[in-house]
């Protein structure tokens, strides 16, 4: 099968290429990117497509995904990084358009849209939300509506905590460097608050999973939204890690 991936070079979408790479029911894979793809050189089913536009999706591109089975959306970056503006751009506006764009490539069979959101993401935020929860809230309920208006697209928004990418060196000289506070913090985590944690491997396996699937929705106490909100528990146990 077809899968598109997007953020392919930053820290999930790295755990999720290795995956996908590795997985034999994953035929082909069209990484849509800024820059060249380091991790898929060499790789015959995989395909980088560079882009520097990710809110527009011409006819060109989209005959490119014409028999895609679906996408894992990782694109991201920190609030940290960027003003607000171009957080909600990044954050919302891009995967929105993308998918608006997706939901018409073969609209008489399923595709699946992955979108890799984050705990702390709110549909009902408060004073003390962050612009990170907001947004990232905003884009997962808006996924949802367009799941809602299109029969055959399906939407799963994965919720994540702290990502943990210690135990797949396969990633490590492709991922963006992280952080000192990271690297402090993830010991701690480890010992008193573990059920915080994602490997990156257990995103990986899931997010492809769910990008295969015929996409029904899921079932479990740690699933939410009618079986489209996958929290950070349910990734975990879903990867059976």
């Amino acid at each position: 099968m077809h899968l598109v991936l997007t953020g392919a070079t930053g820290l999930i979408g790295a755990g999720v290429l290795q995956h996908m790479l590795a997985t034999e029911a994953v035929t082909r894979i069209s990484i849509i990117s800024r820059r060249p793809v380091p991790m898929a050189n060499g790789h015959d089913k995989a395909r980088v497509l560079l882009r520097t536009d990710f809110m527009n999706y011409d006819a060109e591109l989209l005959e490119e995904l014409s028999d895609a089975q679906g996408v894992v959306w990782a694109l991201g970056t920190s609030q940290a990084s960027v003003d607000k503006e171009e957080y909600r751009k990044i954050t919302y506006h891009y995967p929105i358009r993308a998918a608006r764009a997706f939901a018409t490539i073969h609209p008489e069979s399923p595709f699946n849209f992955v979108f890799i959101s984050g705990a702390g993401a709110t549909q009902t935020p408060n004073m003390l939300t962050s612009l990170y929860g907001r947004v990232k809230g905003l884009a997962e309920q808006a996924l949802l509506d367009l799941h809602g208006k299109s029969l055959n697209f399906s939407v799963y928004n994965l919720r994540p905590g702290a990502v943990d990418w210690r135990s797949q060196p396969a990633i490590h000289s492709t991922m963006p460097t992280q952080p000192l506070y990271k690297r402090a913090v993830m010991p701690v985590l480890d010992s008193i608050y573990s059920s915080l944690l994602i490997k990156t491997q257990a995103l990986g396996k899931v997010s492809t999973e769910l990008a295969l699937s015929n996409g029904a929705p899921l079932e479990g106490e740690d699933i939410e939204m009618e079986g489209r909100l996958v929290l950070n528990a349910a990734i975990k146990r879903m990867a059976g890690s």
